[in-house]
């Protein structure tokens, strides 16, 4: 069993960044690709950011691309998203999952094994 810890959400204004970590409890979390979901309310969840499992592969949504940035710690089991200019449009819950099959590059949505309960994300224009 994996736990999935967020945290970093809060309320800023349009134009401000955030950022959000993710504590992930694997002993082979160096093996584990790892990404950024969010589901605003009355819409589906959709992907936002992913990060392979050795770091070098970062892959965005076209509607964040520029603005936010995944990154990983390997040393502390933790993956970061940097939201920065964040616009009205980004006020969502987010929520980070993990891929337990080791070595992938670019899990699809159903190949995430484990999510964490989420953080909210307000930004008030």
């Amino acid at each position: 069993q994996v736990q999935v810890t967020e945290s970093g959400g809060g309320s800023v204004q349009a134009g401000g960044s955030l950022t959000l970590s993710c504590v992930a409890s694997a002993p082979t979390f160096n093996t584990y690709a790892m990404g950024w979901f969010r589901q605003a309310p009355g819409k589906e969840r959709e992907f936002v950011a992913s990060i392979s499992w050795n770091g070098d592969k970062t892959y965005y949504d076209d509607s964040v691309k520029g603005r936010f940035t995944i990154s990983r710690i390997s040393a502390t089991n933790t993956v970061h998203l940097q939201m920065d200019d964040l616009k009205p449009g980004d006020t969502a819950i987010y929520r980070c999952a993990v891929d337990i099959m080791a070595y992938r590059e670019f899990p699809r949505e159903t190949d995430y094994d484990y999510w964490g309960q989420g953080t909210q994300v307000t930004v008030s224009s």
